[in-house]
């Protein structure tokens, strides 16, 4: 069971990730910075967060605090990504933090205890509280994306309108289990 955790958790980590990436490969450099408002985030600064609070919570989760010293987590909601370059460089290391990481881990160790600023987590509860947090940022970036982009807009999951036709395919195969994103992250199901 703890290794099917692990798997299924890498599997929803990626697609959200999959879904910044296809956000970002709709968009003009400039609908990156692009703010409703001053007390709105743009994408880039949404990216700046999510890169600050990757390298915290997983650079050596295992042996210090999820919240690190050299963590500036106020200058993360600042504008300090200049160019759409410098967005997917702290993207990908973001996220290879933590995927790393958790590749790393073991069904063993998911009951081991950590602390995010000074308060004790199992593993399991550290990856859940980050497994919500991560795609309600992605979720942000992916509705001002959509925004941005207006009547250019690809879906990224069953386009509105598709429904039945969707669900039509899904069921006229035979049942299987499968994880919901091997279609989304083109893996192949054994």
């Amino acid at each position: 069971m703890d290794n099917d955790y692990l798997v299924s958790v890498m599997k929803q980590f990626e697609y959200y990730k999959l879904l910044g990436d296809k956000t970002f490969s709709q968009l003009s450099d400039e609908s990156l910075f692009w703010q409703y408002n001053d007390d709105s985030n743009s994408i880039a600064i949404i990216v700046n967060h999510l890169w600050g609070n990757m390298l915290s919570r997983w650079t050596n989760f295992l042996t210090t605090d999820g919240e690190k010293e050299w963590r500036d987590r106020d200058a993360e909601f600042e504008c300090l990504i200049t160019s759409r370059q410098e967005l997917l460089k702290k993207w990908e290391e973001g996220w290879n933090c933590l995927l790393n990481a958790l590749n790393d881990l073991t069904p063993q160790d998911l009951n081991k205890e950590i602390f995010i600023r000074n308060q004790g987590h199992t593993i399991t509860e550290a990856i859940n509280r980050q497994l919500a947090h991560y795609p309600y940022h992605v979720g942000q970036i992916v509705f001002i994306g959509k925004m941005a982009a207006n009547n250019n807009w690809s879906s990224l999951s069953i386009p509105k309108g598709n429904s039945k036709d969707y669900n039509a395919i899904k069921f006229s195969k035979p049942k299987e289990k499968v994880h919901f994103t091997d279609e989304f992250l083109g893996k192949k199901t054994e």
